[in-house]
């Protein structure tokens, strides 16, 4: 799995296309203030990774600590590897980090699965505001 994780004072996601036909449909806009905005990239190896699931939410749980959060959006981002997981498969990935995230505490937002969508993305200037991971 690759992340791009970004702190973003300002996030909005409106779908735009689908793209995978079996996606429900979806309309609604999400939006965002001081949020870790996850970028998820799940990789073929990810369907027999033990802990990759948990190792991604630690590294999120890290950065949204850092910046004093508890806003999260994980938008499943086919575009950080040329290995890709199954649809399905990338889909159970970031619904079991939403579920894991929401049990703590944290307020997660999850970008529609099986669409292009428009957004725009206000990154903060600190270095750390945005990390790149590969589990």
């Amino acid at each position: 799995m690759k992340l791009l994780l970004l702190f973003a004072p300002n996030y909005w996601l409106r779908p735009f296309e689908k793209n995978l036909p079996e996606a429900p449909a979806a309309t609604s806009e999400i939006q965002a203030q001081n949020a870790v905005v996850a970028l998820i990239h799940a990789e073929v190896k990810d369907q027999t990774v033990d802990g990759v699931v948990t190792k991604a939410v630690k590294n999120i749980k890290w950065l949204a600590r850092k910046f004093e959060t508890t806003q999260i959006v994980l938008h499943s981002f086919a575009h950080l590897s040329s290995s890709k997981a199954e649809p399905v498969i990338a889909e159970q990935l970031v619904q079991q980090m939403a579920e894991r995230l929401r049990s703590v505490g944290y307020t997660v937002a999850t970008t529609p699965f099986g669409y292009f969508n428009e957004f725009r993305l206000h990154v903060a200037g600190p270095s750390l505001a945005k990390v790149f991971v590969e589990i």
